[in-house]
């Protein structure tokens, strides 16, 4: 019966290792980065992201399973037009040393040299250069585009978005797929446990108007 029960339990970690966090989740198209305007459309209202009630996070993973991280403290803007959304801009700045995961021990890790090196690189951007109307999956509306700074290093990334707009406030949501060694984080973790390359990032804004 002893010998049941543990090959149980380690069929069970066997799953859990293989189950792929990156599961219908559509990865970004990753370029050079883009030349970013200052322009603003007549008209456009500049709204605050209310952080308290939307959030920026991820999902990564190893061989033996997946864990989130949030971020605490960022801060953002929607350059919204009322006529067109696609002329509509966003950005977002992010405090990298208030990421939150669990266990202590991968927080700690995550702010050190190996992979966000927060000592060096205290803020993460992104500043979108265009947004296109397209129906996408998980009821996407439109494409997004805009510079991504990470680590020190800066992509253009495009990606599947959500926008809803009402008389109240705008809201975004997004889920999508990065490659880490993109953006300069290459530990590759112990070798009986390796870090997958792909990242899913998440977020969900809300700007009231």
């Amino acid at each position: 019966m002893k010998t049941t029960t543990l090959s149980f339990a380690s069929l069970l970690l066997l799953i859990a290792a293989c189950e792929d966090h990156t599961e219908g989740v559509e990865e970004a198209v990753v370029g050079e980065a883009e030349e970013e305007t200052t322009t603003t459309a007549e008209g456009s209202q500049e709204l605050t992201i209310d952080t308290a009630r939307s959030s920026v996070g991820f999902t990564g993973a190893k061989v033996t399973g997946s864990h989130d991280g949030t971020f605490e403290e960022w801060s953002g803007t929607i350059d919204f037009d009322p006529e067109d959304v696609t002329a509509s801009s966003v950005a977002i700045t992010i405090q990298m040393d208030s990421v939150q995961t669990e266990p202590e021990r991968l927080l700690n890790h995550l702010k050190s040299e190996d992979f966000f090196d927060v000592e060096n690189h205290t803020t993460a951007t992104f500043r979108s250069t265009r947004v296109v109307a397209q129906q996408g999956a998980n009821g996407a509306t439109h494409q997004v585009t805009g510079n991504l700074t990470l680590r020190g290093e800066t992509k253009s990334i495009t990606f599947p978005a959500k926008v809803e707009v009402s008389d109240s406030e705008v809201a975004a949501s997004a889920e999508f797929v990065i490659q880490r060694a993109d953006f300069g984080i290459v530990y590759e973790g112990m070798a009986d446990d390796l870090i997958e390359d792909e990242v899913v990032i998440r977020f969900d804004v809300k700007a009231p108007r």
